[in-house]
């Protein structure tokens, strides 16, 4: 062959492009196996790149498991209100639960429930209808003195005195406030108070009308006989009638005349002897008839009707004291402080009442919470503190720092250090409530929290866990400037939930102050 023939071959392999060739005609078959090799390597390049990737030697695994270059953990400076908090749990209540029992009727006459059965939750003021039973209202009046018994004309006791205090602060006059005795004026203050509440007075003892009319007609007779015998004895003590005087004066006259008339005539010594004996006669009977009378027969009858009198102006005023209007013991509760919250009825109408009727408390929600003395010792009485009602916080006040008064042990709060035994309740009272949050926390035990020192606005704050002490003992932040950091000498104030109050010149909320590397 000669020299140029390799050339020539090649030129013999060159593909014609296919849009060159005419319509029907294929380029040779060995061209198609050129592509299909140049197509396999290309393939076989790739695959063999992509592995590498995914082949790591040990020397390039030990370089990526190495640490990376430290760096600089930062916080930004923030502004925020600092407080320390004092974390308890109380259990929310209504004040001084108080339950009603009610007397029953006199008469032995059943405790039917007839009607005005209050709703839970409604308030009870003084001098309301709580309930009717049997037809009467039961009243309820203010008073730390239960009811121990009816009270009518001429009780006396502090029962009386109670009463007539209660009638006072409704506006309801009743007598003498010093006077424990049920007197006319109590009785008519008892009427006016159940006018007030629009039921009828109660009625006296039966038959307490007719007695007081046949008393009244027992004394309308004994004075007519203590007159008539008044008048006995006066005109006995007066003596005979002028007229018997009279008579007698002349009797005597003429007896002395005929004396005198027997001597003038010269009447036998017998005659004028008689006549002087008539003298003696009728002088006697004169001064008989004119001498002071024994009077004690008139005088006992007159002291026996000034008796009965007596006795029957004592029977009517009894009569009368029955007569007037009681204040019976089942028609009546005291309680201590008004107004106060049903928070339970264990009746309904129709029902017979036995023991505790419903339960009343005050109407103040409060929360009692138990702490130690020395965390009672932080806390002072009109301090704000914060109750968690779900997910909301509301805000209320301490109302007073107190020996436990009901309970003991109850309640554990969550910053006690002091002694088992050693304790104190905390009362708060919630300042700003809705109802949906009241129905819902009566009855819960509630988180309290009762901040006790605050910066009262917010203030620059960093992580306590910034703060570092220089050669004299002085606080400082290191601040991240960009690429380069800048210690800086602060001053610290209030200490709380993990941050603390700083202040230094330059120092600025949102600068980053390093808290680890």
């Amino acid at each position: 062959m000669s020299a140029v023939e390799p050339e020539a071959g090649v030129e013999a392999l060159a593909v014609p492009a296919e849009d060159t060739l005419p319509d029907g005609v294929r380029p040779p078959r060995a061209n198609r196996t050129i592509v299909v090799v140049a197509v396999t390597a290309v393939a076989s390049l790739a695959a063999g790149v992509a592995l590498s990737q995914l082949v790591v030697s040990p020397a390039q695994r030990a370089a990526e498991a190495a640490p990376p270059e430290p760096g600089l953990i930062t916080v930004p400076v923030e502004r925020r209100e600092l407080s320390t908090d004092l974390t308890l749990r109380g259990d929310a209540l209504y004040d001084d639960p108080v339950p009603v029992s009610l007397e029953a009727p006199e008469g032995g006459g059943g405790a039917v429930v007839t009607g005005r059965v209050p709703e839970v939750g409604g308030l009870v003021e003084a001098g309301q209808v709580v309930l009717e039973v049997a037809g009467r209202p039961v009243i309820v009046l203010p008073g730390e003195l239960p009811v121990y018994r009816s009270l009518r004309m001429g009780s006396t006791g502090p029962d009386v005195l109670q009463l007539k205090e209660s009638l006072e602060t409704l506006g309801i006059e009743a007598g003498d406030a010093g006077s424990d005795v049920y007197d006319a004026a109590t009785s008519a203050g008892v009427d006016a108070l159940y006018a007030r509440v629009g039921y009828p007075s109660p009625v006296a003892e039966e038959g307490a009308e007719e007695s007081v009319a046949a008393a009244q007609e027992a004394l309308r007779a004994a004075e007519e006989a203590l007159a008539q015998a008044r008048g006995e004895l006066a005109r006995a003590a007066e003596g005979p009638p002028r007229s018997e005087r009279l008579r007698l004066d002349t009797a005597v006259a003429r007896a002395e005349r005929a004396v005198q008339a027997a001597i003038d005539a010269g009447e036998p010594a017998e005659v004028v002897t008689q006549a002087r004996e008539d003298v003696a006669v009728v002088r006697a009977e004169r001064e008989e008839a004119l001498a002071p009378r024994d009077l004690t027969p008139e005088r006992s009858l007159r002291d026996a009707a000034e008796r009965g009198v007596a006795d029957a102006r004592t029977a009517l005023d009894e009569a009368w004291r029955a007569a007037r209007t009681p204040l019976p013991a089942a028609e009546v509760v005291y309680v201590d402080t008004l107004p106060r919250r049903i928070d339970s009825v264990m009746v309904t109408r129709g029902a017979t009442v036995g023991g505790v009727a419903l339960t009343i408390s005050g109407a103040t929600l409060e929360v009692l919470a138990s702490v130690s003395s020395a965390d009672a010792a932080l806390v002072s009485e009109g301090a704000t503190a914060y109750l968690m009602v779900g997910d909301e916080e509301v805000e209320a006040r301490v109302e007073e720092v107190r020996a436990p008064a009901r309970r003991s042990g109850d309640g554990e709060d969550g910053g006690d250090s002091g002694s088992g035994g050693d304790r104190r309740e905390v009362v708060l009272v919630p300042l700003e409530i809705t109802e949906e949050q009241r129905a819902a926390v009566v009855g819960t035990n509630v988180r309290v929290s009762i901040p006790l020192e605050s910066t009262g606005e917010e203030v620059l704050a960093v992580p306590v866990a910034a703060l570092t002490a220089g050669p004299g003992g002085e606080s400082r932040v290191e601040i991240d400037r960009g690429g380069t950091t800048e210690v800086v000498v602060v001053e610290t104030g209030l200490t709380a939930g993990g941050y603390v109050e700083v202040s230094a010149e330059g120092l600025a909320a949102g600068d980053l102050v390093v808290v680890g590397r």
